[in-house]
């Protein structure tokens, strides 16, 4: 039971991400009204509606992010994004990418929990264990991230865009973390419960359809 007195998450992790179990259940409310059923809309979907002017600029950054063409290919991003998340303890960002990373990943779930597990053991490409090394760095704090942690991930093939966008997913996680988490969110605790969006997130992406239109024109 989470201090709310609600039913934690099954799942854990030990290591840097061991605090994600002490999930909220659905049935629980955010800090403030977002004037939406949020069993419907957990996590930062609700907040996406309660300012649908920061939504779509939010969700266009994640979408920029996670989803452009890029040499690191989409499930990666939702891995490193899945990896802060886990590291900031937030359930429902961390159930979410994790979701999203696995339906995108040949490893699937398995790689993806290999990884939150432990990335310096899991079978992942050494380009991508050293960018994870960053990206734990930078959710610490930027003056984490070394000289060295830049070249050790060059020399595993990692170009200085990649290592550029590793810290901008990272730090934009944990502001997306702390978004969700501060006003108190509802977060589904099965990881189950996330499958359902990743293949919407796959199919649409992370835009709303309002501003996905708007783009288009």
């Amino acid at each position: 039971m989470t201090r709310y007195g609600l039913r934690q998450n099954s799942r854990s992790y030990p290591g840097d991400c061991r605090g994600i179990r002490d999930a909220r259940s659905v049935i629980a409310v955010a800090y403030i009204d977002l004037g939406v059923d949020e069993a419907q809309n957990p996590g930062i979907t609700g907040l996406f509606t309660y300012r649908s002017d920061t939504g779509r600029l939010l969700a266009g950054l994640a979408e920029a992010l996670l989803r452009e063409h890029n040499t690191l290919g989409a499930g990666e991003r939702e891995l490193i994004a899945a990896y802060v998340s886990a590291r900031n303890n937030c359930t429902f960002c961390t159930n979410s990418h994790a979701a999203f990373a696995s339906a995108q990943l040949d490893g699937g779930r398995s790689l993806t929990d290999a990884v939150l597990r432990d990335p310096a053991t899991a079978p992942i490409s050494e380009k991508l264990r050293a960018l994870l090394v960053i990206a734990g760095a930078v959710q610490q704090s930027g003056r984490e991230v070394t000289a060295d942690m830049i070249a050790a991930a060059r020399e595993k093939g990692a170009t200085d865009r990649e290592i550029h966008d590793t810290v901008l997913i990272a730090a934009a996680f944990c502001m997306y973390n702390r978004y969700v988490d501060g006003l108190g969110t509802t977060a589904p605790a099965e990881p189950a419960a996330y499958v359902g969006r990743a293949e919407s997130i796959i199919d649409n992406g992370y835009l709303p359809a309002a501003a996905r239109a708007d783009a288009e024109h």
